[in-house]
């Protein structure tokens, strides 16, 4: 038994999310029937998060396990040869057994994009959050302090998980301007379903005079999603590294390698 690891990028636009769904194009439904088609036997695969339709990733980890001999150093491009465009193997690496995508992550990081400007910019539709009144990066940022650290994140989380555990540990949430572009970036020990999104909708409002930046310890302690702000659409989100043990996927988000 052969386990390998995937690190992969995928434009999240046209897929219906990451886990496979019968009837709809995924992420995890298109890698497998390319991995089946090289190696001949049906494969299934874990991944480090199963973003949702219409969620990025330019660091996202998958992993799957094989009987079959295959030349593992080209299977990067051979799965390339077969994959379509909105997806791509970055590299594929044989691990050890126990390794898996998923479990075996002590961390993840996240980048959300938006675009604040008046006028419309059809190259960043489906790349990042239009967001077209002035907001203020300086009350954003003070909003986000109150976030870092371990926290009860229920208020931020679309549907609990189904341990119900709601506790996570954010290590890194740093917000920053690139020109007309706002970048966002949280790192955590783990998220909760749509959790980035929602504190993202609860940012801008923050920065927009919606919210005072002071009311965000009070959101947390609501444990109630209805406390908290809008969800930020997922065109914006993009899964951009996972950490293991002597190994980070993370690779920035093309938009802010376009603009600097």
């Amino acid at each position: 038994m052969t386990t390998v690891r995937l690190a992969v990028e995928y434009d999240g636009t046209a897929f219906h999310g990451f886990q496979w769904q019968p009837q709809l194009r995924t992420v995890a439904g298109t890698l497998e029937t390319a991995l089946q088609r090289l190696l001949g036997e049906e494969v299934k695969v874990a991944a480090a998060g199963r973003t949702d339709a219409g969620v990025h990733a330019c660091g996202q980890v998958v992993s799957f396990s094989t009987d079959q001999q295959f030349p593992f150093d080209r299977l990067d491009a051979a799965l390339n040869a077969t994959l379509p465009g909105d997806i791509a193997v970055c590299d594929a690496t044989v691990v050890a057994d126990d390794f898996s995508a998923r479990f075996s992550a002590i961390e993840r990081t996240y980048v959300y994009a938006l675009f604040n400007q008046r006028r419309r910019a059809p190259l960043f539709a489906r790349r990042a959050y239009r967001v077209w009144w002035k907001i203020d990066v300086d009350g954003m940022c003070a909003a986000s302090a109150h976030l870092l650290g371990e926290h009860d994140f229920r208020s931020f989380c679309a549907s609990p998980p189904d341990d119900g555990i709601t506790l996570r540990d954010v290590r890194r949430l740093r917000v920053e301007c690139r020109g007309d572009l706002v970048r966002i970036e949280v790192a955590a020990n783990g998220f909760l379903h749509r959790m980035i999104r929602t504190i993202v909708g609860t940012l801008v409002e923050c920065a927009s005079g919606r919210r005072d930046p002071g009311d965000v310890p009070a959101i947390l302690a609501a444990l109630d999603r209805r406390a908290a702000g809008h969800t930020a659409p997922a065109h914006g989100l993009y899964l951009a590294g996972v950490r293991y043990p002597g190994y980070d996927s993370y690779s920035e988000p093309p938009l802010f390698r376009w603009f600097p």
